[in-house]
């Protein structure tokens, strides 16, 4: 095997590495970049689980081909100046926390699963920056194989090509830390100021039931969200309902199912619904397409008369205090101190090397 060369600063301080990993986007919105993204998105086995021939031929043959094109039209819609919105929100969240962070022992990368900037590229990013200790911070509050295992993959994946692997900590989940859940009521709360609707809608990624049945805990977590989050805005059970989006293929996902929810609440007179979406730290194209829009179609058809999408996070004040007492939380106990012995010694052999 042949290992990544890492630069070797013998006189460089050791620092903490922070990687903030999202799920990613295509560069572009245009049909060979939404091809190339999907390609490695759908072709990650965490993501779809069939077996790899089987699939490969589905996805290959009837997907890529076809789906691409169809997508170009609604990626544009929510594209903006500065690019993919998860993207360069993402790269807004790291900035800020380094701000708040100000600090020197400590050094932010940003990746996404998949497309750019890439797991690979970061962590070696970080390895420039001596981060002898790494902190992998997945932005989904809610575990599940398809998503934070497979970014734990990835990175595992690149450090089987590092000479020298540095300490590790995983942020498995944080579905019920009190500062995420505080953030996720006080956007709720902002925007009641203005107009409440009859109920609130809190609706989560979906998954296909049987990855629930074999054991992820993502279904279980979803609903920990979605009562603690009640709970702190004082909703009694007849005032909020949790839905699960973006299901496709023929196989059941997790129910109830948003779209169908939206029209049989307008069908039973429901006319004003506030929807919110706990499960995505950035808004994207699932939910300034999907949710703002297209399901927001399907209520206002059915006979609903107001719809509002509260948005993600984001980059929110909030969200970046809720980021940072994860991140204050996983490095307790990860000092970093310079031995000078050990500084001496490197600087010696570094010397003897030159001469």
């Amino acid at each position: 095997m042949k290992f990544y060369s890492q630069e070797f600063k013998h006189e460089q301080a050791e620092k903490i590495g922070i990687l903030l990993v999202n799920l990613g986007s295509p560069e572009a919105p245009d049909a060979s970049s939404i091809r190339r993204f999907l390609k490695e998105f759908l072709s990650d086995q965490r993501v779809i689980e069939m077996p790899k021939f089987f699939w490969q031929l589905i996805l290959n043959f009837f997907i890529l081909p076809f789906r691409p094109a169809k997508l170009v039209p609604l990626y544009q819609s929510i594209w903006t100046k500065d690019g993919s919105p998860l993207v360069s929100t993402a790269q807004k969240q790291k900035e800020k926390l380094e701000a708040k962070f100000n600090n020197n022992k400590l050094t932010f990368a940003l990746a996404m699963r998949y497309g750019q900037p890439d797991i690979a590229s970061a962590m070696r990013k970080l390895s420039r920056d001596n981060a002898r200790k790494i902190l992998i911070f997945p932005t989904y509050a809610q575990y599940s194989g398809t998503t934070t295992a497979a970014i734990f993959d990835a990175v595992t994946s690149e450090l089987q090509q590092w000479r020298w692997v540095p300490e590790l900590r995983f942020i498995n989940q944080y579905h019920d830390q009190n500062a995420y859940i505080q953030a996720l009521a006080d956007s709720v709360q902002a925007h009641w100021l203005s107009q409440k609707g009859q109920k609130l809608i809190m609706s989560f990624h979906g998954l296909p039931e049987v990855y629930h049945t074999k054991g992820d805990p993502y279904y279980c977590q979803c609903h920990k969200t979605a009562r603690l989050l009640a709970e702190k805005l004082q909703l009694d059970e007849t005032q909020w309902l949790m839905t699960f989006q973006s299901r496709f293929g023929k196989q059941e996902w997790l129910k109830p199912y948003t779209s169908e929810t939206l029209s049989d609440l307008a069908s039973q007179g429901i006319k004003f619904v506030d929807i919110i979406c706990p499960g995505f730290s950035i808004d994207c194209l699932e939910t300034l397409e999907e949710i703002a829009v297209e399901n927001r179609d399907v209520f206002l058809n059915a006979g609903g008369k107001s719809y509002h999408y509260i948005p993600a996070l984001n980059d929110s004040s909030s969200q970046i205090s809720a980021m940072a007492s994860l991140i204050e939380q996983h490095i307790q106990g990860w000092e970093i101190t310079s031995d000078p012995e050990m500084l001496q010694q490197r600087k010696r052999l570094k010397n003897s090397l030159l001469d």
